[in-house]
Parts: C-alpha cells; structure tokens; sequence
C-alpha cells in the first residue's frame, strides 16, 4: 500500500512540579521530540512530528492526548501540515485532546496548506474536564498564493469541538469544494486565500475582547475580529498573508495568556528555526 495510516498517542502528567511526557504510542510515522521545558511553572513544550512532511490521498493520522489534572502543556509542529492533490482517495487528520481537571493545554499547530486538487478532511475534538483551560488554533491556507496558486479543484473539509463535562460548548465545521462560490462570495471568504480560528476556552475579564479589538484590529490588512461568548473567546483571521495572521495570533495568545493563565506567551524554540 502507498497510504500512511499513522497513529500517536500522548499521556501527560504532573510530576515534581512539571509536566512530563509519561507514556507515547506511535504507529506509522508520527513521533514527537523529547519534550522541552522553557517556562517556570514547568510546562512541557512538545513538537509533534510527521517526517514525510505531507499528506497524500488515502493517508490518515490519527494523534490523542490526555493531560493529567494540573499538567500544562503546549502543542505544536515545526512546520506547515501540507495536503496534497489527491485524484481519488481521501487524506485524514483527527486530533483528540483530553484535559484533565485543572490542566491547561494550548494546542498551536503551524499552518495547513490545502494543494489544489486536495481532498482532504480534519477533524479536532477537545474533552475538557472542570477547571480546565484550553487554547487553540488552526490557521489555513487553500492554495498557495505566494506561487499564484488557487484552491480551483478538490474538496477541504474541517471540524472543530470542544466538549465540557458531556456537554458541547464550540462546534464549528465547513465543507468547501474548489469550485465553490463561496470562496469568491463577500459574505464568506470574499477571495482571500488564509482563514484562521483561535479559541480560547478558561477565566476572562469582562472587558477582554474589547482591549484586544483596540491592540490588534488596526494592525491588520486584512480582517481580525475577536468574539466574547458566554464560555469562549474567538479570535478571527481573513486575508492574503500567512505571515499576518501568524503574527496577529502570537500577538492574541499573548493577551489571552496573561489575561487568563496569568503569564506572558513563550514561543516554541522551533518556531524559530
């Protein structure tokens, strides 16, 4: 068989007041580095790996983790999760996280780049215990603008939940074909090839999303807005830059972390690199 069907799985835990990588499954080429450590409340920075670097038709990655109570960690790619154009089957990514009571877990992939002529699906599912905090992002690509390339043919699917004690508290999915209209029409996508979601789920202040209007909503070309609902706050991206929309959600995580964890936002070493 040409398909990867690949698996990862994760348990983390706190332990002599940080957060260790206790036990991993992998099957397939999915794995992760040895966790780093660079925060003083001992969060584990973890870079979750696929070597071949794309995803073909027929491919599915699976990767779970499950955070013990009062574990904090931070999860992230070293580079973009690219899906290739795909005449026939289907490629897949399901991501799982539970979190445990009183954990925290910030989910922070690097881009996703939709080829033309992918066909492809992911799909995320947050189980949040009480007390727990979550943060999370997906930004994407459909096409590649910067080589004027479209997303003309294919088809891109996503889903995002996130679940409390059994209950639903975000659900948001789409199913775009290349040759939709929606990516033209004003009212969705209006053209622009880069969409990003943040979500932030945990303690705000009242006032939160206003201050956030005011730091980031001028500095952006395209459009950034920021949602507070009753449980979660949603920060929005829309335009033309990859390079924009990262850099307005690393401004955004810096807000939200120090309004509600209570310390300042520490990139990843391997975003640097």
């Amino acid at each position: 068989m040409s398909e990867w069907h690949a698996e990862l799985e994760l348990w983390f835990e706190r332990n002599n007041g940080m957060t260790r990588l206790m036990r991993r499954r992998h099957v397939g080429p999915l794995s992760v580095q040895r966790p780093f450590h660079p925060e003083a409340d001992g969060s584990a920075h973890v870079y979750l790996l696929h070597p071949p670097g794309g995803i073909a038709g027929g491919d599915r990655l699976a990767i779970s983790s499950h955070l013990g109570p009062q574990s904090r960690a931070v999860l992230t790619t070293p580079g973009a999760t690219k899906f290739y154009r795909c005449l026939q089957n289907r490629s897949a990514l399901q991501t799982e996280i539970n979190v445990g009571a009183e954990a925290i877990c910030e989910y922070l992939p690097q881009e996703t780049i939709f080829f033309d002529g992918a066909n492809a699906s992911i799909a995320t599912r947050i189980t949040l215990a009480a007390g727990s905090i979550y943060l999370g992002w997906e930004l994407i690509s459909f096409g590649r603008p910067a080589s004027g390339e479209r997303f003309a043919t294919g088809r891109a699917r996503q889903r995002v939940e996130i679940v409390r004690d059994g209950a639903p508290i975000w659900f948001e999915q789409f199913d775009l074909s290349g040759k939709s209209r929606m990516t033209e029409a004003p009212f969705t996508f209006g053209g622009r090839p880069i969409f990003g979601t943040m979500v932030y789920v945990g303690p705000v202040m009242e006032d939160l999303a206003e201050r956030m209007r005011e730091e980031l909503g001028e500095a952006a070309s395209g459009v950034f807005s920021v949602t507070q609902l009753r449980q979660v706050v949603v920060c929005r991206y829309l335009g033309g830059r990859m390079s924009e929309g990262k850099w307005l959600f690393l401004r955004a995580w810096d807000v939200l972390r120090e309004a509600g964890i209570g310390k300042r936002a520490v990139a990843p070493r391997v975003w640097a690199t």
